[in-house]
């Protein structure tokens, strides 16, 4: 039975991008050539997370993390080769919503690890009423902007499934679209909305963009940015690995000016689901957070500044991301919190403000943002927070951060060789309030604290933490 409460439960919005980077806002004044309205308007109206994680450098952990509000490790997923949405007994925010009397969508990128039809990791299987999704795990990671359909596959060949261009599913049916996708994401996320206005729902809308490969645009937006048309991967033409090294930075010419053009056309869809909010006269009763999955992809044009790495790596650029949590009258409008904050932290906010008992959501590592905030330009957050893919980990305990690369290590020279990133190698110690872009390795100076932050990794792994 839902829980009791005083008031009607809020409408929960989880928007999710993919590999924004961590200065591609125009509300920071980072980047002079960014322009998001959308995201901009909800940090005024809401409160912004500078020191916000997720909990993995890669999309699939990092995304099966947040689902369960827990470090994924738990259950084994640390990288793309043992990444998997939580098992049966690690139960997801849309289960627990729905059992609290919540209508679920999900509405974009699906990629928990491999997923096939039916696998728990499909929308309709860990909670879900309703559903429009692309199955990334059935490409390369990725979804097409412009084409999903048979025909689609059938023309691209052996390019079909590192170009992503597979059917949709809508629920349990497959769904073809030839059409943009950040603005079919858009519609039918509002399409819900307004079919179940009605009484509380929880939607997660988790766009592709800004995953490369952002030439993907609609004819008419490359003719209005006057950016030239690029053909995806022709396997009569050159080996994939040699076309992808020319699809991303350094080598892609007019790469930046097609990343922005993704950006303000999801932000542009963001816009339409808060006007729709506020028409409907929702906007009070829905807490909306926004994130993105991962630390913003430099092969792919994302600026992470001040923060040093990218997507794949431990470095902050890697791990740290834009978070904004909207509220009205409930969460400080403008203000941006310095608490060590993460991704896991929205599954039992968003229980919280449901008026959930707290033992529904005991099971995750994350904390109420809500009772956490106090003052909200610092509240308390997180004491500790860990990261491990296998091959590398890291710890943030206040200021200190440790980090370790396995020397040698194969997957770190994959990611050097394929996407232009130095994930470093060994131990990497620094004090990010002295030096938040990471430039200075302290492992030598600071003897104790390496020590104090490799011992707390060493008690986070044997605690249970961290499986095989």
């Amino acid at each position: 039975m839902p829980s009791e409460t005083k008031s009607r439960q809020p409408n929960i919005v989880v928007i999710i991008s993919d590999d924004h980077g961590y200065a591609d806002r125009s509300i920071l004044g980072v980047q002079a050539d960014v322009s998001t309205p959308a995201l901009d308007r909800l940090a005024q109206q809401g409160t912004s997370y500078s020191d916000a994680y997720v909990t993995a450098p890669i999309c699939s952990p990092s995304r099966a993390g947040l689902a369960s509000g827990s470090y994924q490790q738990r259950w084994g997923a640390h990288w793309f080769t043992d990444s998997e949405i939580s098992p049966d007994g690690v139960p997801t925010m849309a289960e627990l919503l729905r059992g609290e009397g919540y209508t679920t969508g999900y509405f974009g990128k699906v990629h928990y690890g491999t997923e096939n039809h039916g696998d728990r990791g499909t929308p309709p299987r860990h909670g879900y009423d309703e559903s429009f999704y692309g199955l990334a795990g059935e490409s390369m990671g990725r979804l097409n902007y412009l084409h999903h359909s048979d025909t689609a596959v059938e023309s691209y060949g052996e390019a079909a499934y590192p170009m992503a261009v597979q059917p949709l599913w809508n629920g349990e049916e497959p769904q073809e679209l030839e059409g943009f996708l950040t603005d079919a994401i858009g519609e039918r996320s509002r399409q819900f909305v307004a079919e179940h206005a009605d009484k509380p729902f929880m939607a997660t809308v988790a766009f592709n963009a800004v995953h490369n490969f952002c030439w993907q645009l609609p004819a008419q937006e490359l003719e209005k940015r006057g950016l030239p048309a690029y053909d995806d991967w022709n396997p009569g033409a050159s080996e994939y690995i040699d076309w992808y090294d020319g699809a991303i930075s350094p080598h892609l010419e007019n790469g930046r000016a097609y990343y922005l053009a993704q950006l303000e056309l999801m932000d542009a869809q963001i816009g339409l689901i808060l006007d729709q909010l506020d028409e409907l006269g929702l906007a009070e009763d829905t807490l909306v957070f926004y994130l993105t999955d991962n630390g913003g992809s430099t092969c792919n044009y994302g600026v992470n500044l001040p923060l040093r790495g990218t997507k794949y790596t431990l470095w902050e650029g890697g791990v740290r991301v834009p978070f904004i949590l909207r509220w009205p009258q409930r969460v400080q409008a403008g203000v941006t919190s310095t608490a060590l904050t993460s991704s896991m932290d929205i599954l039992p906010t968003a229980l919280a403000a449901a008026g959930s008992d707290p033992e529904l959501y005991a099971h995750s590592d994350g904390i109420d943002l809500l009772a956490a905030a106090g003052d909200a330009k610092s509240g308390t957050g997180h004491q500790t927070l860990h990261w491990d893919c296998g091959w590398q980990w890291s710890v943030r305990r206040g200021d200190w951060k440790l980090k370790w690369v396995e020397p040698g290590s194969p997957v770190a020279q994959a990611i050097r060789d394929v996407e232009h990133a130095e994930p470093g190698s060994g131990y990497f110690l620094c004090n990010l309030a002295a030096d938040p872009a990471e430039t200075t390795n302290l492992k030598d100076a600071e003897p104790a604290a390496l020590a104090e932050l490799e011992a707390l990794h060493a008690a986070w792994v044997d605690g249970g933490h961290r499986q095989p």
